[in-house]
């Protein structure tokens, strides 16, 4: 979902907040919207590390871009850098997010910076991160490098959206993904699925596979649809999220696609069996890790679930289905956004609804979305909310 904000350009808050007097906004956006496709290419691959972008600019040109790589290996502003060399000294860094000052899997990055003579450091996000948080800002103008924030804040802040909730919350984001008729039917009243909506809608969903950490969905979507949760680009791009099957009660059999079908990303099986037991070893056999969860009436718990998951280092999850499951996200408020393609067609009442029993029984209580966008794909409609 793309949020339309007006950027805001927060002066520093220390006495050096003087010099931005003669900082053009427009140009601080300009770079910093690079800064910002630069990270979108680390999304759902750098968890449980924010994904971050930032470009170098001397003489109103840029001489360096980078972006945040897997966790362990280097950070966005010191891929640009790298890159740049002795080029750095004396040039304006643009970050999506407050730069780290703290030693982790990799040294600070507010050291490198200062290594390499920067002379200002423009900002997008503060790091929420505890360990940050303020302090790689401050570390930054202590030793006489000016800083600006807040040049398209909210943009960034909405790139890494996944990786705040982690932070904050311990708990991954989760997006629903549906797609539906226009009378809300999943499938025919027989099951058939498909196709709901049209291939531009399908391609969409393969570029967010592509950007989440797990794709997840419940047994029955595995018997009926036998999907392969797989990332399909053009060109053969593209990377496979953890694939993760809700079956409580392990009532799937070890032939269907997502278990035989090799992926670089493991599969799990979420259940409450335990994986010693002769059931679950049928599929720890083929490399299936069996995950034994709680039980919430006489079901997975699905917080519970997810707990287990932002473990992992995973921070961004997407359900794929089914209803049942929607439901269950749905009542129990453990969904953040909903992404629903809503395609030209009607099937009738004895189709399959896609959101399953909510149990509203007043208008009042009605689930409200928020902050919510259309977009046209194909034939199909989009739909994009905050829940």
């Amino acid at each position: 979902m793309r949020l339309l904000t007006r950027a805001r350009l927060k002066a520093s808050r220390a006495p050096r907040a003087k010099r931005a007097a003669d900082f053009d906004r427009a140009v601080a956006e300009f770079f910093m919207r690079i800064a910002l496709e630069e990270a979108t290419k680390g999304l759902g691959r750098t968890s449980p590390n924010p994904a971050v972008g930032a470009v170098l600019v001397k003489g109103g040109r840029i001489i360096a871009r980078g972006f945040t790589q897997p966790a362990g290996q280097a950070h966005a502003e010191v891929m640009a850098l790298r890159a740049a060399g002795p080029r750095a000294r004396g040039a304006d860094l643009y970050t999506t997010l407050e730069p780290c000052n703290h030693y982790g899997r990799t040294p600070p990055c507010t050291l490198a910076i200062l290594e390499a003579g920067v002379r200002r450091v423009i900002s997008a996000s503060w790091d929420p991160n505890p360990k940050v948080n303020g302090k790689g800002i401050a570390k930054l103008r202590r030793h006489g490098v000016e800083v600006l924030t807040g040049v398209l804040e909210q943009e960034a802040d909405w790139l890494n959206r996944a990786f705040f909730k982690a932070i904050g919350t311990g708990m991954p984001y989760v997006t629903l993904k549906a797609a539906v008729t226009l009378d809300g039917k999943l499938a025919t009243a027989t099951g058939d699925s498909r196709w709901v909506t049209g291939e531009p809608a399908r391609a969409w969903v393969h570029q967010l596979r592509n950007r989440v950490d797990v794709i997840l969905v419940g047994a029955n979507t595995v018997r009926l649809d036998d999907p392969q949760l797989t990332t399909r680009l053009p060109g053969g791009g593209g990377r496979d999220a953890v694939r993760v099957v809700v079956d409580s009660h392990l009532s799937l059999k070890p032939k269907h696609t997502v278990f035989t079908q090799r992926s670089k990303a493991k599969t799990v099986l979420a259940t409450l069996e335990a994986p010693e037991g002769r059931k679950a070893r049928r599929f720890t056999e083929q490399g299936v890790e069996v995950w034994q969860v709680r039980e919430k009436r006489g079901r997975v718990d699905l917080k519970a679930l997810l707990a287990r998951i932002a473990q992992q280092g995973l921070n961004h999850v997407l359900v794929e289905g089914g209803a049942e499951l929607y439901g269950s996200f749905l009542r129990e408020r453990l969904a953040d956004e909903l992404a629903l393609f809503l395609a030209p067609k009607l099937v009738g009442s004895q189709g399959l609804s896609w959101s399953g029993e909510l149990g509203v029984k007043l208008m009042s209580d009605a689930l409200a979305l928020k902050n919510v966008t259309f977009e046209r794909l194909g034939e199909d409609l989009l739909l994009q909310a905050r829940l």
